[in-house]
């Protein structure tokens, strides 16, 4: 029997296939990449057009060659990586390494993993797009030029372990750039005035905001000026002057893109961007579900695009119709895209099938697994759902020359909302206000005046959701880079984390000054989203992708030259901290290793003492009153224990705090967030639970 032999990424991905394709049918799995630029060395020729060497990736070797057994036995050979610049590239890299023509039709894609996607592959073999692949080699080029001229000049003017990526370099920048923002705020002092209305001989009051004049918002600047509106509003009537009542409506959702999903994983799930895109990988290549056997969840997970098929929107719509009614059904809505630039290849992120509801298969997936797949389909049918609506209502009162104002709405009818409401960065939320019944020309009465002085504030720092967003409406890099970015942004040491909010360090700022001095171009916003365009060309045909590198490394060689003579050497003094070397008595400082930050004594190399970090919480061990530190597991799970282990063994996966216990006086722990937030005393037999009758 022919025997056609099927490549794929991943292990997991190689078992759902096998399971469509049948006898026939052989799948193997590369294990991601198979070659890449060597790590050793730079690994392009300058002098020969920016030529690329590529080699095999360490620890491929074994699995290449099992690949190569099985392609002497084939008759067809098909390439079924994922279907993006990455996937293109790794499935040219197998056409070089097992010698496949240039022209070959030999590559198959699909945007899920289900029986029907994959025969319907199977009827479009295409060959390689080699424009795909110029596109993925350019940026790899550009990102190793940046990385491997920079980094060492890095290491030699600073310190060792540093780099500076191309995109890694815009985002720390915007960071460092936003806490700088923060630091040189002024605050500007401003007031509001509240007053509480209610009816003759009624007991309810509601809530109205000073406007100004008439036809004029005024803006209260001082308390002096507060005084003088408030005197005169004492000595006035008040009069419901005009009432208008409408409706309007809140749009239901569009279905998760890249960055989307990741944002909403941040906010809901309190995921990061890596973890997301993790978690989401495994969901689309195949879990094993009962009953079902492995079966691809979601559709591809590295996308701009909203579209939705139409087979997938019409079998939404008749489970919606089925479950919650036909007023619930939605309008198709259009794809759209920050700037237009939408890879319209790609479908959104949804479920394979609607019908595979999240509870269904609750059982089959893992805690983590089950959030972030009950996330993406319930935004999926909330966005094929109609819009919410509500009765809206404002208010205007008369007293005298100035008018206080006070709006609201009711919720009418749930639509979309009945399942999902999207996250908010500010966390607001809609909030239904009742009015009494009154009339315009109705006279009113004041319960009381509230004056309340306020300062405008500074601009937030940025979490993984707002920074996300940030560089996806800036354009810098691409949905699918944002996690690698994240992450190694952290891991050397350039920003840390300050509970879920983003905060550069001294070395951050540093480099960041130093990038802007003498490499104004690699951090400059405008010049990066340019060089993302320039690779989007490449892949359109547009542009041959030897001119862009050029473009870019010759006056880019020149500024390192100038850098290279001007940049003197940089000492970044060790932070020290109040905890004393047991050994020689010195204050010990915080020092930066390839596994995060520890202490170390200053007297090195005469006294080599070291010890961990430890993070305090504030709290004392039930057991034993020692402290209780925050650890990680060898999962990297946060957990919190007794300073005093081995000796003590207690431990809590839920936040301690300072605040004590009014029963017993040990610290009490936090548990959930929101509505289900629960607030309960660490000792075991202490029954103290907050909101809850003792």
């Amino acid at each position: 029997m022919a025997k056609t032999l099927v490549i794929v990424e991943s292990p997991a991905k190689a078992k759902t296939i096998s399971k469509f394709l049948g006898k026939g049918y052989k799948v193997e799995a590369t294990m991601g990449h198979i070659k890449d630029l060597p790590k050793s060395q730079l690994g392009i020729n300058i002098e020969k057009n920016f030529e690329p060497k590529y080699i095999t990736i360490r620890g491929k070797g074994p699995i290449l060659e099992k690949i190569k057994k099985e392609v002497k036995k084939a008759d067809k050979i098909l390439l079924a990586t994922d279907p993006d610049r990455e996937g293109e590239a790794i499935s040219w890299h197998l056409a070089k390494q097992f010698h496949m023509k240039d022209n070959e039709k030999c590559r198959i894609e699909f945007h899920e993993i289900t029986k029907n996607a994959v025969k319907n592959s199977l009827e479009n073999i295409r060959e390689i797009d080699k424009n795909l692949v110029d596109a993925q080699q350019a940026r790899r080029i550009l990102d190793r030029l940046v990385g491997y001229k920079i980094s060492p000049l890095l290491w030699k003017k600073i310190r060792k372990g540093l780099s500076a990526g191309r995109v890694q370099s815009v985002a720390t920048r915007i960071i460092v750039d936003r806490e700088k923002e923060i630091q040189n705020f002024i605050p500007e002092e401003y007031w509001t005035i509240i007053a509480y209305f209610y009816k003759k001989d009624s007991i309810t009051s509601f809530e109205a905001k000073f406007y100004g004049e008439k036809n004029k918002k005024l803006a209260l600047k001082n308390k002096k000026e507060v005084q003088e509106i408030i005197q005169y509003l004492k000595k006035q009537e008040y009069i419901v002057d005009k009432i208008k009542k409408g409706t309007k409506k809140r749009n239901s959702p569009l279905p998760f893109t890249t960055s989307s999903l990741q944002q909403e994983a941040s906010r809901k799930l309190n995921f990061t961007a890596k973890k997301t895109m993790n978690i989401a990988q495994q969901l689309y290549e195949g879990i094993q579900i009962k009953d079902e056997g492995h079966i691809g969840l979601i559709t591809y997970i590295r996308t701009d695009s909203t579209r939705i098929s139409k087979e997938a929107r019409e079998e939404c719509n008749k489970f919606i119709q089925k479950e919650y009614g036909k007023e619930y059904v939605g309008e198709d809505k259009k794809a759209k895209g920050k700037n237009n630039k939408i890879q319209d290849a790609h479908e959104a992120i949804r479920p394979s099938s609607v019908y595979r509801l999240p509870n269904s298969i609750k059982e089959s997936l893992s805690r983590d697994q089950f959030k972030l797949y009950k996330l993406i389909w319930e935004r999926f049918v909330a966005s094929q759902m109609g819009p919410a609506l509500y009765n809206t209502i404002s208010i205007d009162i008369i007293a005298g020359k100035y008018v206080f104002r006070s709006s609201g709405s009711q919720l009418a009818f749930q639509g979309f909302m009945k399942i999902y409401v999207e996250g908010s960065d500010e966390e607001k939320e809609e909030k239904d206000i009742l009015f009494p019944s009154i009339e315009e020309g109705e006279k009113l009465y004041v319960k009381k005046l509230l004056e309340n002085q306020h300062f405008t504030s500074p601009p937030s720092r940025f979490t993984e959701a707002t920074l996300v967003k940030t560089l996806e409406e800036l354009g810098i890099g691409r949905p699918s880079t944002y996690a690698p970015t994240i992450s190694t942004i952290l891991s050397r040491g350039y920003v840390q984390k300050d509970k879920k909010y983003f905060i550069p360090t001294q070395l951050g700022e540093l480099v960041t000054d130093l990038m802007k001095k003498y490499f104004t171009d690699i951090v400059d916003v405008d010049f990066t989203v340019d060089l993302e365009k320039k690779l989007d060309l490449i892949e359109e045909g547009k542009v041959d992708w030897h001119k862009i590198i050029k473009d870019f490394y010759y006056p880019f060689e020149k500024t390192l030259e100038y850098a290279e003579k001007e940049i003197g050497e940089i000492e970044i003094k060790d932070e020290e901290t109040d905890i004393i070397c047991e050994k020689c008595g010195r204050n010990m400082v915080i020092k930066h290793g390839r596994f995060g930050k520890f202490l170390a004594c200053p007297g090195f190399p005469e006294c080599r003492n070291t010890k961990p970090i430890l993070k305090e919480t504030g709290a004392f061990c039930p057991k034993c009153k020692g402290r209780i530190i925050e650890k990680k597991s060898k999962k990297g799970r946060i957990f919190y224990g007794c300073s005093n282990y081995p000796e003590c063994d207690f431990m809590t996966w839920d936040k301690p705090t300072e605040k004590k216990c009014p029963i017993c006086g040990n610290n009490v722990a936090e548990r959930g967030s929101g509505k289900n937030k629960k607030v309960y005393c660490l000792k075991k037999d202490c029954t103290y639970e907050e909101n809850k009758k003792q």
